[in-house]
């Protein structure tokens, strides 16, 4: 099951419409925690952003209060994606789509630079959920175990920005694919026409 949490104040129609993609994507069952995690300590005020590993160690402690019940999937198929509308970074980088632990639990993806007005541009719902549908994905395949993929139309290629994110489609390529955990995401694949 993925959990998917709001992270701060998220729109709920944001974390509807990822909770029905990513079930069909992953084919996996898919929930909108109750829960919500403060990111006022995750602010840096000298950056003006808010710092992503801050807020993936908060998805971490609270693990335990933000998994809803669930029987259909195994323990370690049990994820957690917080979902934001603030600006993330790590120190390292200028900002951060989102971050994740590999091979893990949890993960993080902001949608703030996501929507076409951040750069300026008229807004575009579609290109916005889109984005916002593969940077999830991206973050959730690294909690599967899945690192930055070579192939450019992989969904697991890295993204460092919005022109890159474009590029790339909502689908795992053949290669990452089949590191997807087992038969209900390779069948689900097979009806869509994949070749794995």
């Amino acid at each position: 099951m993925i959990h998917l949490v709001a992270v701060g104040l998220v729109a709920r129609p944001i974390l509807e419409f990822l909770a029905l993609v990513l079930e069909d994507d992953l084919a996996m069952t898919c929930a909108i925690s109750p829960h919500r995690i403060d990111v006022s300590d995750a602010y840096d005020p000298m950056r003006q952003q808010y710092h992503s590993s801050r807020i993936l160690a908060h998805l971490v402690e609270r693990e335990n209060d933000l998994l809803l019940p669930s029987a259909a999937d195994p323990p370690d198929q049990e994820k957690i994606l917080g979902v934001a509308d603030v600006d993330l970074f790590i120190p390292i980088l200028t900002f951060v789509f989102g971050q994740a632990q590999l091979g893990r639990r949890a993960a993080v993806v902001s949608v703030y630079r996501l929507r076409q007005q951040f750069y300026g541009l008229p807004e575009d719902e579609a290109l916005f959920l889109e984005r916002c549908e593969k940077e999830a994905l991206h973050e959730l395949g690294h909690t599967f175990g899945l690192v930055h993929c070579q192939n450019y139309e992989c969904v697991m290629h890295y993204s460092n920005s919005i022109e890159q994110v474009d590029l790339k489609s909502n689908r795992f390529c053949t290669a990452c694919a089949r590191l997807l955990p087992g038969p209900p995401f390779q069948a689900q694949m097979r009806l869509r026409g994949n070749r794995l």
